[in-house]
Order: C-alpha cells, then sequence, then structure tokens
C-alpha cells in the first residue's frame, strides 16, 4: 500500500491517523515536502528521526522549502531501488530530486524544493543552501532528464513540493515566472505520461481533476485514486 500527505511540518501527531497506523512491512507514506523533524540538531529530535526510522513501513519524503537543509545534507547518500536517497535512519528516507524509484512495483518520480514564500517559516540553515533548494542547478537538471528518459518518460506517480506553475494558477495560488521549479515541473507535465501527481506546498487538500491532488493533512491511498 501506498500513502500520501502533505507537510508534516515535525508534528507527531500526523502518524497516529488510522490510516497510516494500518500500514504494514513493506508499505510505503510519502511525504510532500516539509518533514520539519530535520530541524536543530537536539537530541530529542535524533530520538523522533529514530523513532520514525524503527516503523515497519518506509517513511519517505521530499524535501520542501522550509527545511534545515544545512543539516539534511550531513545524511549519507546511497542507491535505493532505483534513485538517490538520504538515509535518515533506518526506513526513513529523503528521496533526492529528479530521481524515479521503484516502489510496490509502481514508479514513483520525485522532485522536492521550491520557492519558500508560501506559508511563512524560516529554516535554520544558510541562505545560500536555502536558495539551492529555491532553484535548479544543470547537474539536477540532466540527472532528472536522464531519469525520466531511462523510464520512456512514463511513471505511476509524482510526488513534489511545489505543483507545476499553471496548476497553482488554477488553485489562486501565488505564482512567479521566476519559479524554476514550479517553470520546470510545468514543462515536464505535458512531456510525462502519469496516474497521479501529488504536491504539498500549499498547505490545502484538494483534487484537481484529472491528475493532481494537494495535499496538506489528508491521508490518500495513491492506489485508489482515478
Amino acid at each position: 500500500m501506498i500513502l500520501v500527505t502533505g507537510d508534516i511540518h515535525g508534528d507527531i501527531g500526523r502518524f497516529s491517523d488510522k490510516r497510516i497506523k494500518s500500514l504494514r512491512k513493506g508499505d510505503t507514506l510519502l511525504i510532500c515536502g516539509d518533514l520539519g523533524f530535520i530541524w536543530n540538531g537536539t537530541d530529542k529530535e535524533r530520538r523522533v528521526l529514530k523513532k520514525l526510522g524503527r516503523r515497519r513501513y518506509n517513511v519517505l519524503f521530499v524535501e520542501g522549502a522550509h527545511e534545515n537543509f544545512d543539516l539534511l545534507e550531513t545524511y549519507p547518500t546511497e542507491q535505493w531501488n532505483g534513485g538517490t536517497v538520504r538515509v535518515i535512519s533506518g526506513n526513513l528516507r529523503q528521496l533526492v530530486r529528479g530521481s524515479v524509484f521503484e516502489l510496490e512495483g509502481k514508479r514513483v518520480f520525485a522532485f522536492g524544493g521550491g520557492s519558500g514564500e508560501v506559508n511563512g517559516g524560516t529554516a535554520p540553515c544558510s541562505a545560500e543552501t536555502a536558495e539551492r533548494y529555491e532553484l535548479l542547478s544543470q547537474s539536477e537538471l540532466a540527472a532528472s532528464e536522464a531519469a525520466l528518459s531511462e523510464c520512456g518518460n512514463s511513471v505511476d506517480y509524482v510526488v513534489s513540493y511545489e505543483p507545476p506553475i499553471t496548476i497553482a494558477e488554477f488553485l489562486d495560488q501565488p505564482v512567479s515566472a521566476t519559479d524554476s521549479v514550479g517553470v520546470y515541473l510545468d514543462r515536464i507535465r505535458s512531456e510525462l505520461t502519469f496516474r497521479q501527481w501529488f504536491f504539498g506546498k500549499h498547505h490545502i487538500n484538494k483534487q484537481v481533476p484529472p491528475k493532481f491532488t494537494a495535499l496538506f493533512d489528508n491521508v490518500v491511498n495513491a492506489e485508489t485514486l482515478k
């Protein structure tokens, strides 16, 4: 089973949702950005991360805009299920943007990061590091294009923090032509075959027919959405 939810922002109570509690070994929880548990590196925070990593299911997240990116980048990367991850603790992993993963027989394209203008909050990391996650490097673009080309530009699910920029406009959300992540996602949207696209930035729970789902505190089963 693959469940998806929106920004967590360090709210451990989200994991008490009865749908999440029903997950079993080998199941997957996807989080669409702003995990919030990698923030200040305290002993308490590390204990929470270990607790999340000991869950029987995989807890997988893409980065949002409000993360401690300096701290996040101290975790090691490795290849896992076809893509690059940062191993946080046990079954808790960050899906590095631009990778395609094989999860429970499904292909999942992950693309975190984006503008931090919406919903406030300032991450305790350097401005230079935060800016790198708002922008796109040539190496990230090349890796993303290679991963999508390898799978024939066809995946089952996309999980991102930002939506494609035209989807944000449809939701009456502020957009900017300088939003490089949203602009890039809008470009690949027209080139990519996918079943569902999930994103978390705007803190709303709303489906945008036929294939887009904005998530905040809702939890959805990816496999039951049409």
